[in-house]
């Protein structure tokens, strides 16, 4: 199949402008999640590089195709990272290559940091990109500012090239944490860990993490509470805490740094599921909410973050559960679905009538021959 690789932003506009076909747009392919796009691949790979990094500024200017991987190092030499916390999809999705930043920005990738530092669209200061047209766009800058016209940067957070490549971001990073802590609950009911975790969040102390784990590693429940920041700090507010979830029983505390960092990017990177059987699914829901969806849903193993906002579901084939099910149970509380894993037809929430007019709209306006993976987020091919 004919690929592109393009070296430039002006060589990836001129191969956008001749184009008579249409492209599958990516980074380094690590996430094909959404549904069946056909056409040439248009990779954003050869666009690497940092531009720009100002650690005292806490801001980075950097191509779109540089891998994570080069952008966290860069980051950790200065003691700064991206607060963010974006997932690894490779071993759910049983992926190879390098995930690229770009790629983070176009999913809008969010990890358990996101219940207290926002998403990845909220630390993207400015984008550029070349849309359907062939026509290079800049919008936003490299400090945070009020915004006025249209919010492309926040608009393409999330689009999935659909409505054109990105070739250069502007971020927000901010300092790593001295200490880390992790607060462990045992055997907590889905019910009361999210009781739990409410009341942590909703608590004086700065979570930074608040998951649970129907199946832990050793296959029992736990419930995870993460505390960050100077290590006097983190001792003080953990013993507060553990005092103010007292009813759900005693909690050990995990400093470890390696255990820690490991422990989280279990939950990041939905560890438990990887190698199970199954469609996976990605539930974005009321917190309070979460336990009574997931009892509705017989069979299936559920991964709590952020809270219990997000649910990560493992599906096994025998359960018969279907896409439509799950939607099903999720009408009556509001939220929404996306099918990470798997195969079904929808794999995003199928939007309302004004939402979908919308869409379509902007659809047309940047990508009117409708070259930018068609038929990947539900629209017509």
């Amino acid at each position: 199949m004919t690929a592109f690789t393009p070296k430039t932003e002006a060589e990836l506009a001129q191969i956008v402008t001749e184009a008579e076909a249409p492209f599958r747009v990516q980074g380094g392919g690590t996430r094909p999640i959404g549904g069946p796009t056909n056409g040439a691949i248009l990779s954003t790979s050869g666009l690497s590089g940092i531009e720009l990094y100002e650690p005292g500024a806490l801001t980075l200017v950097v191509r779109a195709g540089t891998p994570v991987a080069e952008v966290e190092k860069v980051l950790d030499a200065e003691g700064q990272r991206l607060a963010f916390e974006p997932m690894d999809h490779r071993g759910l999705l049983g992926t190879e290559g390098e995930p690229t930043i770009g790629g983070v920005v176009a999913a809008n990738i969010s990890g358990p940091r996101r219940i207290q530092v926002g998403a990845c669209r909220d630390h993207l200061l400015g984008v550029r990109f070349v849309d359907g047209q062939g026509r290079i766009i800049k919008n936003g800058g490299r400090v945070m500012k009020n915004v006025t016209g249209y919010d492309l940067v926040k608009l393409m957070a999330g689009s999935y090239g659909t409505l054109g490549v990105l070739t250069e971001l502007s971020l927000k990073v901010l300092p790593t944490s001295h200490a880390t802590g992790t607060l462990l609950f045992e055997g907590l009911s889905d019910e009361d860990a999210v009781k739990a975790l409410s009341m942590a969040l909703g608590s004086p102390y700065e979570v930074t993490g608040a998951a649970h784990l129907q199946r832990g590693v050793d296959g029992a429940p736990v419930t995870m509470i993460r505390l960050e920041g100077f290590e006097n700090s983190v001792a003080y507010r953990a013993e507060a805490l553990q005092k103010q979830l007292a009813e759900f029983g005693s909690a050990t505390l995990e400093t470890d740094p390696a255990r820690t960092k490991a422990g989280w990017e279990y939950v990041r990177d939905v560890v438990p599921f990887q190698t199970a059987q199954g469609d996976v699914w990605r539930l974005s829901v009321k917190p309070g909410d979460a336990p009574g969806i997931v009892a509705a849903l017989p069979g299936v193993q559920a991964l709590y973050d952020w809270g219990g906002g997000l649910i990560w579901l493992l599906v096994p084939e025998e359960t018969g559960i279907t896409g439509t099910q799950i939607r099903a149970a999720l009408a009556a509380k509001g939220g929404h679905a996306t099918l990470v894993r798997g195969q079904s037809r929808e794999v995003f929430q199928p939007l309302n009538s004004a939402v979908a007019a919308l869409s379509a709209g902007l659809r047309q306006k940047f990508d009117p021959k409708g070259i930018f993976n068609p038929g990947l987020m539900g629209q017509a091919a």
